[in-house]
């Protein structure tokens, strides 16, 4: 069984808001993935596709049978694996996972990994409540699984995930196969590496109850608490530490409670003295998200991704799906066929350089930050000029005072995206 010792990396953090706790009629949505330092994150645009029936699918490390037809989604995804650490699909749904530690045992045996089971729920599900049912329902097919970072040693973890879409958010935690699920119509909500959800369960697996009877964990009487029956006794220090940014993250919602924009929540994923934004002991924020999801279905869903790390030092870039939405290739990472060591068996043996072209720009931006002040603070400044360039853009946008062009909505992030690159050249 794989194991987490003190420094094990795992932890993340997602955030909601839900009218009334947005300052416009949105659902607004953020993550930050926290990773090896020097694992590389892409963002990857795949357009809506139809398959031929009885068509197999391959994730990361299995093969899944293939639906019919897939949405088109925009992820942020560890450029060495199939799925994502957060992402976003056509129809508003966004969708960002967490790793946790339960009673349930983790196996190292290979299956779909959280970040496939999100993917594959984003090019499935057309409203959060169903991409939440795309997962448990793959989940008790297929199980979690399987080493999930790019080391010979494994690492391995079940998943919570946060999803949300025009109306709503969700929260499920998982494991193992078994599953809670608790909905989230108004105020805020954020997870944390840790199972919160307590008595307050919308939906759960039939024999979740049952389980933890069986087990000795619950003697059936009384309040039902799924996360004090399943979480572990003892937790290793990183999960103690994650408490801690659930409640400073908590803290932060609630202090804008009402007033909440993007550009809040940004703020929030920039925040160091909590360790929402980390960079502690080989581990870090490698790529953000925010995404607004404006109640009118006329208005189009915008979704800022960094492609880099760091985001108190990153662009937040918007991305709307629409004519002319395509694959940036500056935020691709190099691909290697069968001698990628993802395919190499056994796996993890080589290292290949992943980084793809804004990540080398964004690094030498950041070591000119950290070594030459002037220089620094003017890329700095440039960043921040660009960033309230594109929020701008989405103000004038959803406010209908100065919109771009409908024809050029599907390539915001291809224009960023070069200017950003232009900056650091």
């Amino acid at each position: 069984m794989a194991s987490w010792s003190p420094d094990t990396p795992c932890s993340c953090d997602c955030f909601v808001s839900v009218p009334p706790a947005s300052a416009l009629p949105a659902v607004i949505f953020a993550k930050n993935s926290d990773r090896p330092r020097d694992e590389v994150q892409e963002v990857v645009f795949v357009p809506a596709r139809t398959h031929a029936p009885g068509s197999r699918l391959q994730c990361t490390y299995i093969e899944v049978e293939q639906v019919s037809k897939t949405h088109a989604v925009i992820l942020s995804r560890p450029s060495w694996l199939w799925g994502a650490e957060m992402g976003a699909n056509e129809h508003g749904v966004c969708i960002g996972n967490e790793a946790v530690w339960t009673k349930e045992p983790v196996g190292e045996g290979e299956a779909l990994l959280g970040m496939d089971l999100l993917r594959l729920a984003l090019e499935r599900g057309s409203s959060a409540r169903e991409a939440l049912h795309v997962i448990t329902g793959l989940l008790e097919r297929y199980g979690q699984g399987g080493s999930c970072r790019e080391d010979p040693t494994p690492f391995c973890y079940h998943n919570t995930f946060l999803l949300a879409d025009r109306t709503e958010a969700w929260v499920l935690e998982t494991a193992g196969r078994l599953w809670a699920a608790q909905r989230i119509q108004e105020g805020v909500h954020n997870i944390s590496n840790q199972l919160s959800i307590g008595s307050d369960i919308s939906a759960e697996h039939p024999e979740l109850r049952p389980h933890a009877r069986a087990q000795g964990w619950w003697d059936g009487q009384g309040t039902f608490d799924f996360a004090r029956v399943f979480s572990l006794s003892q937790q290793p220090v990183r999960m103690e530490a994650a408490k801690a940014r659930f409640r400073a993250g908590r803290e932060l919602l609630q202090q804008q409670q009402g007033g909440i924009t993007a550009e809040v929540m940004m703020g929030i994923l920039r925040d160091k003295e909590s360790g929402i934004c980390m960079d502690s002991g080989g581990f870090r924020t490698t790529a953000s998200m925010v995404s607004v999801l404006p109640q009118d279905p006329t208005q189009p869903c915008v979704h800022f991704l960094t492609a880099t790390p760091d985001p108190s030092r990153s662009v937040f870039k918007p991305f709307i799906f629409g004519v002319g939405a395509a694959q940036p290739p500056q935020v691709l990472s190099p691909t290697f066929g069968a001698q990628d060591p993802v395919w190499t068996l056994p796996r993890f043996q080589t290292q290949v350089d992943r980084r793809h072209p804004l990540y080398r720009g964004h690094q030498v931006a950041l070591g000119l930050m950290e070594s030459e002040q002037a220089q620094g603070q003017q890329l700095w400044q440039k960043q921040r000029d660009l960033e309230q360039e594109g929020l701008a853009a989405v103000r004038g946008l959803l406010t209908r005072e100065c919109a771009p062009p409908t024809q050029e909505l599907g390539g915001l992030f291809q224009a960023f995206v070069e200017k950003e690159s232009q900056a650091y050249a």
